[in-house]
């Protein structure tokens, strides 16, 4: 729930693209909440969160945004949060 608040206050509807985010938002953030909730399963918990937390707040909470973008269709996933969500990815198996 913490990763897709900031997610969702991070990201944003750009016009003819999509929606986009900083590509280390979600990451660090990931990161962040799982060395102070659990520094023993911080990397899976990083891991989880940051992808569903990217996917749900950059995404799914961002559906109504992407009417009023002017394109012809959407990907769930795509761009700048396919990024971040790859990072996290990568961010995770580092703390592992």
């Amino acid at each position: 729930a913490i990763i897709t608040l900031i997610s969702y206050s991070f990201s944003r509807p750009i016009q003819g693209l999509g929606i986009g985010m900083p590509i280390l938002v979600a990451p660090v953030s990931a990161a962040l909440v799982g060395l102070i909730l659990s520094p023993e399963h911080s990397a899976p918990l990083a891991y989880i969160s940051g992808t569903l937390g990217v996917l749900i707040g950059a995404d799914l909470l961002r559906m109504k945004d992407i009417s009023r973008l002017g394109t012809p269709y959407a990907s769930i996933g795509g761009a700048g949060t396919f990024d971040g969500i790859f990072i996290t990815g990568i961010v995770a198996a580092l703390l592992a």
